[in-house]
């Protein structure tokens, strides 16, 4: 049995953990090798994505009383017998000539811990939201599982609470699903533990689907995999990142859209969101006005698969970065439509034909990793499905990723991610994660632009009370 003590500003309680254990299939599997798409085992997918989820009290609500079913049992019992249809996440990923990775299901297991922690859901107040403080005892990284290759490939960690409720945390190897497919998954899981004999949803593995072509030909143009050779430039220094939270209601969306010129009123809250980060990011890192700065915005591609369609069940990556690429004095200086174009354009470029020319670059180019010199990522899981998986207590109070900044390269990628605030609003919540030092001009011209759009963009901004990252 472990113990940590986790101290922030306001909460310090201790986390005993039980010994790691690698929980198999509950019955045989197959032994056998199966290929990754050439959408999964791109460079930029090869990381451990991180997930929390919150939940209350249900067996007794409103009381300390001890819950009448153990979730960490209940959870690792339905674990297992998820693992039957899902067996290849029961496997371990080796990786073959040209970078191929392929996952040998040899029915090892996934990791499970259990734990306690002498601290009740409320103590960590009304609104839980990323960044979690103490997320690395609440999702222990048990030596030897960091790995991409030759490693569990799901971790997950149960971990009781005094009041009863509980923290479901895990990490997933990204090269073997997406949100999609995660939530698919993890929905099997709690359909078991409610006591299903099978998943509602069959998995169907046809990776085969994402494949590159017979002789690959790119046929589209992919900036978001170009090579970048002047690495010149604004440095982001990552020995002094600051994670905030800000929150998105109606009002604030409301308030970004008066900037909205009128051909484009129609534009997606996620396309305006995105407009307005990479305003604000690019403002606060104060580059140079003729360094030229991205956006990658994540769109889920099973739409344009149409004749046929992705089938029902299939949980792999379906998904691309296309990139939107300006200089940083146009993102600032031009009006809110400027960005917002190269936004949308970026979205509409992801097209079936688009998808084919990406899976067929990864086999020609060597599965390279999207450009992240002075890049910016944004992924929208506000209908991934995080917020409705109930194993048996209801829905969780929080539900998602559980923090910004993840990937190869710390402070790249931003979620969108529902979330109630204090005052019961519903909204986006957004995970971002900058230099302190340019954290705080964010947070102010973030303010600004909700109060009063700035007139010069590389100049002190003003603030206002619009919004908060404190919620």
């Amino acid at each position: 049995m472990a113990v940590s003590k986790v101290t922030d500003q306001t909460l310090t309680f201790e986390v005993r953990r039980r010994a790691p254990e690698l929980i198999p299939p509950s019955r045989p599997t197959p032994h056998e090798f199966k290929e990754l798409s050439d959408i999964d085992d791109q460079e930029g997918l090869r990381f451990q994505i991180p997930v929390i989820q919150f939940y209350k009290n249900r067996d007794h609500p409103g009381s300390s009383t001890p819950m009448v079913r153990d979730p960490a049992r209940v959870i690792k019992e339905a674990l297992g017998r998820a693992l039957v249809p899902y067996y290849p996440l029961a496997g371990r990923l080796r990786e073959k000539e040209g970078r191929k990775l392929v996952v040998e299901c040899t029915g090892e297991g996934a990791m499970f811990i259990e734990a306690d922690a002498n601290v009740t859901l409320d103590e960590f107040g009304d609104a839980l939201k990323p960044p979690f403080p103490l997320l690395e005892e609440l999702l222990y990284d048990v030596s030897g599982t960091i790995g991409v290759l030759n490693s569990p490939l799901l971790l997950i960690q149960v971990t009781r609470l005094k009041c009863g409720g509980f923290i479901l945390a895990l990490r997933l190897n990204h090269t073997m699903a997406d949100a999609v497919g995660l939530v698919q998954f993890m929905n099997a899981v709690a359909e078991l533990a409610r006591g299903a004999d099978y998943p509602s949803v069959p998995p169907l593995w046809d990776r085969h689907l994402l494949m590159a072509r017979d002789p690959p030909r790119v046929t589209c143009v992919h900036r978001e995999y170009e090579e970048i050779e002047d690495t010149k430039g604004t440095v982001i220094p990552l020995d002094d990142m600051v994670h905030k939270s800000f929150f998105f209601g109606p009002a604030e969306i409301a308030a970004v859209r008066r900037f909205i010129p009128p051909h484009l009123k129609r534009s997606s809250t996620f396309e305006v969101l995105t407009a307005c980060l990479w305003r604000c990011r690019t403002i606060a890192l104060q580059p140079d006005p003729e360094e030229m700065v991205r956006i990658i915005c994540i769109v889920n591609a099973r739409p344009v698969f149409k004749n046929p369609p992705l089938p029902t069940g299939f949980y792999g990556n379906a998904f691309a970065f296309p990139v939107a690429v300006s200089t940083a004095a146009q993102i600032c200086s031009n009006p809110f439509g400027y960005a917002l174009e190269l936004v949308k354009k970026a979205k509409g470029d992801v097209t079936l034909e688009y998808m084919r020319s990406l899976a067929d670059l990864m086999v020609l180019k060597g599965r390279p990793h999207f450009t992240v010199v002075r890049s910016f990522m944004v992924s929208d899981v506000t209908r991934a499905g995080f917020g409705d998986l109930d194993y048996g207590w209801g829905p969780p109070v929080y539900g998602g990723p559980a923090k910004g900044g993840v990937g190869a390269i710390p402070g790249v990628a931003s979620f969108y991610i529902p979330f109630k605030n204090g005052k019961g609003e519903e909204g986006i919540l957004v995970p971002i994660c900058l230099p302190g030092f340019a954290m705080e001009r964010f947070d102010t011209e973030l303010n600004g632009l909700l109060g009063d759009f700035p007139e010069h963009p590389f100049a002190e901004t003003r603030s206002s009370a619009s919004i908060s990252s404190s919620l």
